[in-house]
């Protein structure tokens, strides 16, 4: 017989922090039918919902809420950390008669499946490939071939019944998974191809990106001109998993599977312990690393919209002086006199560390990396703000590696609306392309846990404008204003770790069926070199292929029509398709993958198609990107986030 552990949160459900501190669990796609295929099978949590017994008695309250008999024997729950065999062990102890190689421990960070198995545990990457792991059966990440006649569509249906999880979208015609035999032989039967790769084990999927030619990329590990695949993508892949390989045996790390070509770089299988998300290309811009989270749910809406259209009756009738989707003057109004450059610079101030975190303290924040310690206290800061507004505030737990992080979201509800609108940020800084040394002098490797990383342009300066929209907000509300769509305020974390928190928040919010009219993100909007000309990147190009394409780019185009009110001056360059070097680099693709219209709007960080640099900072990713950068410039900051707010504010119904 088997006993079954599970990981709760993101495993089992998703999880989140109410307004009044009480604890949602709110169960992933396609788990509760798995808990109900082993009704008689012994069912037990390994979890660490915080410390204390609080927090425990807190998460047993809210599993028991949400997933109701499935779960009775207390003898069977473990609360606490999960950074070493322990807790397994502890757990394997408390199945008597059942030894170690009948517990199967199901959970979705390697981390904790490679400390499972050490405790002799079998293990399961997600809920629907937990019977492959009771029967011993391996499981592997897949290669779905989507061949002609057949379509995203049929592949979700013929998947959604199979011990198969996508992982990756790349294209019409291609699918990342992990899947058992039996799941790829069900595919295999409806019509796909399946290419079994790697087995998963205590690995977890990632894709490596770089945009630059082909020789640039073989020329990190000093293959150019060498023999190898005929195809460029092919053998940028091949060029890719050799650097990241060499980079993280430099550190003493295991090395990456390849997976295979991926859009514009190289998919890889990556075990526990091997530090992937701190490997930077040389000359990487934003995005360049994706941690890919498995989602049975990721098939049904590639290619498909769930927005509304960008304009409606009552927005046009309320302020027919404002046009097709254009701000009115009353709203431009009032974005001028909120969204003020003074205004983002004391935002950036205190999320920066240039003065205090919050009014009446003295304490600083040096760093907002996920690994350091003042990323907790920025949370706490960006939801207490949040809540002086008067907006309904949730924090959205999520783990990586190890630590408990939280992306904060500040809602203002409208009565009967059917959909939302979402202004978001990315809240989380990182300074690993620093120059940094050891006490002797000698060159050492950036440290999150000690150094610096201020952030101001990145991204202090899209969530001071996330704030500062807020505010707006509450001035509009103030003088009477009745928007027609919710209003949500999205700060992420661990951006800088491939998009990790926007990845679950996104697939939180399509488990719920949320209905997003638009997303805009704002990441790095402060970046103006001296004496350049100002230019707004608008992204909205997208991997995901369908009607999404079309339905971001004219949330885009909205906002191209909106700049001209807060910079005449500025140049505005509307990227699309695949010329947009941001595709996939930004956390608004974390909602392209789930059909939702999303742009990112930032300063000009890409270099032309001549190879011209961008007038951006120049300061990305190092101690130096502070308020006292040259590069950073808060009036252009303004036009940016003024442009953007007005947008999303006139598409609220404002």
């Amino acid at each position: 017989m088997s006993v079954l552990f599970f990981d709760i949160g993101a495993t089992l459900a998703d999880a989140r922090v109410e307004p009044d501190g009480s604890l949602t669990l709110r169960p992933r796609p396609r788990v509760t039918a798995v808990l109900d295929a082993f009704p008689d099978t012994p069912k037990g949590i390994v979890s660490n919902p915080g410390t204390g017994d609080e927090a425990a008695h807190r998460a047993a309250a809210a599993l028991e809420q949400a997933f109701p008999g499935r779960f009775p024997d207390a003898g069977l729950l473990h609360w606490g950390a999960k950074d070493s065999r322990a807790l397994f062990d502890t757990a394997v102890a408390s199945a008597p008669g059942v030894p170690a190689g009948d517990c199967v421990f199901v959970g979705e960070d390697p981390r904790e499946r490679a400390f499972a198995q050490e405790a002799g545990m079998r293990t399961a990457a997600h809920p629907v490939l937990t019977l492959a792991a009771v029967e011993n059966r391996p499981v592997h990440f897949a290669r779905i071939g989507v061949p002609d006649g057949r379509g995203l569509p049929e592949l979700a249906a013929a998947a959604s019944t199979a011990e198969v999880v996508p992982l990756h979208v790349a294209s019409d015609r291609l699918v990342l998974a992990m899947a058992s035999a039996l799941g790829a032989e069900a595919l295999e039967r409806a019509g796909f191809t399946v290419d079994l790769r790697e087995p998963v084990e205590d690995s977890a999927a990632f894709l490596i990106r770089d945009n630059r030619p082909v020789a640039q990329a073989e020329a990190l590990v000093g293959s150019a001109g060498t023999p190898g695949p005929a195809d460029a993508e092919a053998r940028r892949a091949t060029a890719l998993h050799g650097f990241v390989t060499d980079a993280l045996a430099a550190q003493g790390a295991p090395p990456p599977t390849t997976l295979g070509p991926a859009p514009s770089g190289v998919y890889l299988a990556v075990p526990a312990g091997a530090p992937v998300e701190q490997i930077h290309l040389p000359g990487a811009k934003p995005g360049h690393t994706e941690r890919l989270l498995p989602d049975p749910m990721l098939l049904p809406w590639p290619g498909e919209t769930r927005t509304h259209p960008l304009t409606d009756t009552p927005v046009r009738e309320r302020h027919p002086e404002s046009g097709n989707g254009l701000p009115s003057p009353a709203t431009i109004a009032a974005v001028r006199a909120t969204v003020t450059s003074e205004a983002l610079r004391g935002h950036v101030a205190r999320l920066s560390g240039a003065q205090p975190l919050a009014g009446g303290q003295s304490q600083t924040v040096r760093s907002r990396d996920a690994a350091a310690d003042d990323n907790a206290q920025v949370v706490e800061a960006l939801a207490d703000r949040f809540r002086e507004l008067g907006l309904v505030v949730r924090q959205h737990p999520f783990r990586w590696w190890g630590r408990q992080l939280f992306n904060v979201e500040a809602e203002h509800r409208v009565a009967g609306a059917e959909s939302t609108v979402l202004i978001t940020a990315h809240m989380d800084s990182t300074a690993a392309n620093g120059d940094f040394v050891d006490p002797n002098g000698n060159p050492r490797d950036y440290d999150p846990a000690v150094d610096p990383a201020p952030g101001a342009d990145d991204d202090a300066s899209g969530t001071a404008a996330v704030l500062a929209a807020a505010e707006c907000l509450a001035a509009l509300l103030a003088d009477g204003g009745r928007p027609t769509r919710n209003v949500r305020f999205v700060l992420f974390n661990a951006e800088e770790q491939g998009l990790v928190g926007s990845k679950f928040y996104a697939r939180a919010a399509a488990a719920q069926g949320d209905n997003i009219a638009g997303v805009f993100q704002m990441d790095m909007i402060a970046g103006l070199q001296p004496g350049s000309t100002p230019i707004i990147e608008i992204h909205a190009g997208s991997f995901v292929p369908g009607p999404v394409v079309e339905a971001s780019d004219a949330l885009g185009e909205l906002v191209a029509r909106t700049v001209p009110a807060f910079g005449p001056a500025v140049t505005v360059q509307h990227l699309t398709g695949p010329d947009d070097p941001a595709r996939g680099r930004s956390d608004h693709a974390s909602f392209h993958e789930r059909g939702w219209a999303a742009i990112a709007v930032s300063e000009d960080l890409f270099s032309t198609s001549d190879g011209a640099p961008g007038t951006g900072t120049r300061q990305y990713h190092t101690p130096a990107d502070t308020l006292l950068d040259q590069d950073h410039d808060t009036d252009f900051a303004a036009t940016v986030a003024g442009s953007v707010i007005a947008t999303a504010l006139t598409l609220a119904g404002l």
